[in-house]
């Protein structure tokens, strides 16, 4: 099969499209044939081994996995012996072991979900990390509830753009922050109100939000609080992961919990849980019409390293999604 491998940290250059076998399966896997593979920081993370802390789970000198690529949607060609819930042609989508930047990949039966009718494999392989990663921020960190107002920094990108739409759903009143040329779209995500953060900083109207999903990873922690009420909820969702030094961008989620030892407020990083009842969670949000995926640019496999590229520059709109023909 063809993949996305490297032998050892870098720059999107290190990638090569090579010809590598089909990976082994497991008793409690399924092979799946790769359709859309999503794009994620995650992925710039492993590629680079950056922030280095990040190297003590993928690979002190090079990368333990080499394909690249954590999330995607596809058809079940196999099923393992303890696998009773997908049998071949199911459809689905969901994360993997061995890399979805290739045509097929191996992944445990309790990290897939059935993939809705009406959805696009482009589309579902955007639910993965960010679909997830943002139902756990709004429903389990901010646990937010209706009537509450809530900002969504970031709120057209990966994240950003289920998080508007999940608390929107949830039955809160939202503002998202992002750059004037995707005002549109978050407004169309159901944002009631928007703050081009190149005008105005977010706490422009004082301590009013009862929870902040912060995806962007660059304000201090004392601006953002100034943004949140006396009670409220500040989720960390993103790290700024082109940020040197050992931790990067991430040392605001290590100082989170001790800053809420002193306040009111809950001050709390992010850690995405890959779990399959989320997946269907939002497979029912997306079937009912209330979440709708943002697919923004599609690159085609052999273009994985112009799509991590793209990645890099940052703020792109949407998921960044790799077709597999």
């Amino acid at each position: 099969m063809k993949a996305i491998t490297q032998k050892v940290y870098g720059s999107a250059d290190v990638l090569e499209l090579r010809d590598i076998d089909r990976p082994p399966m497991g008793d409690d896997e399924v092979l799946v044939q790769v359709r859309a593979a999503g794009v994620d920081p995650g992925v710039w993370v492993c590629m680079t081994g950056r922030p280095y802390a990040a190297r003590a789970a993928f690979g002190l000198r090079a990368p333990r996995v080499a394909v690249r690529g954590l999330a995607l949607a596809g058809v079940v060609t196999a099923a393992g012996s303890g696998v009773t819930r997908f049998r071949p042609g199911d459809e689905v989508f969901g994360t993997c072991r061995t890399g979805s930047f290739a045509e097929y990949a191996t992944a445990r039966w309790t990290r897939l979900a059935a993939k809705p009718p009406g959805m696009s494999f482009e589309q579902a392989a955007s639910v993965p990390i960010s679909g997830v990663t943002a139902l756990q921020g709004v429903r389990d960190a901010a646990a937010v509830r209706p009537g509450q107002r809530v900002m969504v920094i970031g709120a057209a990108g990966g994240i950003g753009s289920f998080a508007v739409q999940i608390a929107k759903a949830s039955g809160a009143r939202v503002t998202g922050v992002c750059g004037p040329s995707k005002a549109d779209l978050v407004r169309s995500l159901g944002a009631d109100d928007v703050i081009d953060y190149t005008r105005e900083e977010v706490d422009r109207d004082g301590p009013r939000y009862d929870a902040i999903i912060d995806t962007a990873g660059c304000r201090p922690l004392s601006l953002l609080c100034r943004a949140l009420t006396a009670r409220g909820t500040l989720v960390l969702a993103g790290g700024g992961h082109d940020a040197g030094g050992l931790l990067g961008g991430y040392t605001r989620q290590l100082r989170a919990p001790l800053m809420s030892m002193f306040t009111a407020r809950r001050l709390r990083g992010l850690v995405c849980k890959e779990r399959a009842e989320d997946l269907e969670e939002l497979a029912r949000l997306i079937e009912s019409g209330a979440l709708t995926p943002v697919v923004g640019r599609t690159y085609p496999l052999h273009d994985a390293a112009d799509a991590i590229r793209h990645l890099a520059q940052g703020h792109p709109a949407g998921k960044i999604i790799l077709t597999v023909p």
